[in-house]
């Protein structure tokens, strides 16, 4: 697979560099790298190509740059445009291109240990021959149609692959928008992660985009190169993806939505009294829930008893915590020393990539070390320090989850029963408008703790079956068998990190 990346994270004398030059990759010319000239990519452009040609597979970022943003950025054209040279390339060739696009949406990508969702779309095939789909050809794509067909053919596509992946993510136009989203989805179905982190992604975004906050009630336009029927199953099973080139921007469609009885003050409301109130009192809403369920004799004993349980678990990971210290300090440093080189939104993009790299570095170095250190003992040392390295990190995040859990039980026994009783009644009349937002707008299911379970249904349940849940594990024998899973995590929300408080904020959108 041919990967490329913008140039200049090449010829640096760091070790990020250095792998990225080792990998194969290419190097693409940003114009905002270089201002003073003309960024040509036409030899990397032709080496993409002729990658394609040869039966490769090539790996693109249609943004055309990742970015720290809380909507995606307009797509450029280049990937329907190397389709269309290849289709060209390969005219006598009735079964040659396809494109499989992926919606990566990560929460909080900068702080470790957090969830990263990677969805398959069904792919698109594309063919040189004049095979009809939805009664408009491929062909337009090929250089052997008027210049006019081929441009609109190349938007068209451009534009049907970022309806694709942005139905996977979560996009608004700023992160206040997103974080009311995330407010709403809690309310909607308070599972946590009871629910498959792919439905929790669906369902946020479907209220930070479809619901259009900030913009309820006004004018939108309906894309009309995806269809909710644009998807097939082929005679093999695989369930592919169907493109038609659409009308010209001219003749896009326009709908014009009727005023919904859910206004713009809603979103404030939601946003500024419900979530910011819970913020303050230090409570996530299942905890308002929880507040009817439990005593205060009930609550009081549950501190007791994780008080112990976390002082055991400090005990047990500060061993494996001695080895991950410089992994973390490693990290610290250049993280830290990364954000100075540019603004937020184009230095937290890379946060993930370069705590990855150095921390990886620094975890084989320790590990080395430590088998340097215990020569005599090396072929048992190389085994057993990642094995209490995971094992410290296990018990520390089950260290972190229960402090949270202290902390949050502590804050509902000392807020006061009358301002809990106001705040059950703000969230008895936002639930009420949640839920018809959500099912006569946005069509959600009117039964969302029960559709969206994994109690009764092991794995996402929106478009497709399958998969499984790897948030919290129901049954003694689920939770002794995936305890030491690498992709378990000891979280109650999708959107908690390993942080002993919750993560509602983002860096301003103007920096």
């Amino acid at each position: 697979m041919a990967m490329h990346a913008k140039d200049t994270q090449f010829g640096k004398p760091t070790f990020q560099s250095w792998l990225i030059e080792s990998a194969g990759t290419l190097p693409i010319k940003r114009r905002k790298d270089h201002a003073e000239g003309e960024a040509d990519n036409t030899v990397v452009m032709g080496a993409l190509v002729k990658a394609l040609e040869e039966g490769d597979a090539i790996c693109l970022f249609p943004e055309g740059m990742s970015r720290y943003h809380p909507s995606v950025a307009p797509m450029k054209t280049g990937v329907a445009r190397i389709a269309s040279d290849v289709l060209t390339q390969q005219k006598d060739n009735p079964d040659f291109s396809g494109l499989n696009s992926k919606s990566l949406p990560s929460r909080h990508r900068e702080h470790f240990r957090s969830d990263v969702l990677v969805s398959f779309n069904p792919p698109l095939k594309l063919t040189p021959k004049a095979r009809i789909l939805l009664g408009v050809t491929h062909t337009q794509l090929t250089i052997g149609s008027s210049n006019r067909l081929i441009q609109h053919a190349v938007r068209s596509l451009t534009t049907f692959l970022y309806d694709q992946i942005t139905q996977g993510t979560i996009t608004a136009p700023s992160w206040k928008i997103i974080r009311t989203a995330k407010a709403a989805s809690r309310i909607y179905v308070p599972l946590g992660t009871g629910m498959g982190l792919g439905d929790w992604v669906r369902v946020v975004g479907r209220f930070a985009g479809e619901a259009g906050f900030g913009g309820v009630g006004k004018v939108r336009s309906r894309k009309p190169s995806l269809h909710s029927s644009a998807s097939s199953i082929g005679k093999s099973g695989i369930i592919s993806a169907e493109w038609q080139p659409g009308p010209s921007e001219e003749e896009a469609v326009v709908e014009n939505m009727e005023h919904s009885s859910i206004s713009d003050e809603f979103v404030e409301t939601l946003a500024r009294d419900i979530q910011s109130h819970l913020e303050r009192l230090g409570l996530k809403d299942f905890r308002v829930l929880q507040y009817n369920t439990l005593s205060r004799r009930r609550i009081a004993s549950r501190i007791l008893i994780r008080i112990p349980l976390i002082v055991a678990l400090g005990t047990l990971a500060l061993p494996g915590l001695a080895l991950w210290l410089p992994v973390f300090a490693t990290v610290a440093y250049f993280t830290k020393k990364h954000k100075q080189t540019g603004p937020v939104w184009d230095t937290y993009d890379e946060i993930s990539q370069t705590k990855l790299i150095y921390g990886l570095a620094a975890g084989a170095t320790t590990w080395l070390i430590a088998c340097v250190v215990t020569f005599p003992f090396a072929p048992a040392t190389a085994l057993l320090v990642p094995g209490v390295m995971w094992m410290a990190l296990r018990w520390t995040e089950d260290l972190v989850a229960g402090v949270r859990s202290v902390v949050a039980l502590a804050r509902l026994l000392l807020v006061g029963k009358p301002e809990m009783n106001k705040t059950l009644l703000w969230r008895g009349d936002i639930h009420a408008r949640v839920m018809k937002l959500a099912i006569e707008r946005l069509e959600l299911p009117a039964n969302p703790e029960e559709f969206f379970s994994t109690k009764k249904s092991p794995g996402p349940r929106w478009d497709t079956k399958g998969g499984a849940d790897k948030g919290r594990t129901q049954g003694l024998w689920a939770r002794g068998t995936r305890y030491f899973s690498l992709r378990r995590r000891r979280k109650r929300d999708w959107n908690e990190t390993m942080r002993w408080y919750d993560q509602t904020y983002f860096p301003d959108d103007e920096l």
